[in-house]
């Protein structure tokens, strides 16, 4: 299994930061790998809306990464489930009050199968990467 977890604490409400995050429009904002993103199915930023993504995947070629939304507790937690491409990631983001601001953990899981372990390495990488964005999350939302 492999597993990755990054918290950052965000002078924001956490119900700023929920609305922000929930909203997989602004993933482009903030995360450097999504090439592009829309709103494909399901009630926009609730649990059941589907967000299909590219993604800058291996050797510059763009990859599928669409997710759906599987438990939203606004200011609270986002869950989401990747649904297409190569890696199907579980994903959360837990928020919650830290002193004037909103402290964000931001964890992915994957079991990978098949050919897919022999990719243990880089997928390990890449989730690394993936939650440490939050840095950027966070300069984005204390402009």
């Amino acid at each position: 299994m492999a597993a990755a977890e990054h918290s950052v604490t965000v002078e924001r409400t956490p119900e700023d930061v929920y609305a922000f995050l929930v909203d997989g429009l602004n993933n482009a904002k903030w995360r450097s790998g999504v090439r592009s993103v829309s709103h494909s199915s399901g009630p926009a930023g609730q649990e059941g809306a589907v967000y299909a993504q590219r993604l800058a995947g291996p050797g510059g070629r763009e990859i599928d990464g669409d997710y759906e939304i599987t438990e939203a507790r606004p200011g609270e937690v986002i869950r989401f489930q990747v649904i297409a491409g190569p890696a199907r990631p579980h994903g959360v983001f837990l928020m919650g009050p830290d002193g004037g601001g909103t402290r964000v953990t931001f964890g992915l899981s994957y079991e990978p199968s098949g050919f897919m372990k022999l990719m243990g390495g880089m997928i390990q990488k890449t989730m690394d990467h993936e939650v440490a964005q939050l840095e950027t999350l966070k300069t984005v939302l204390e402009q």
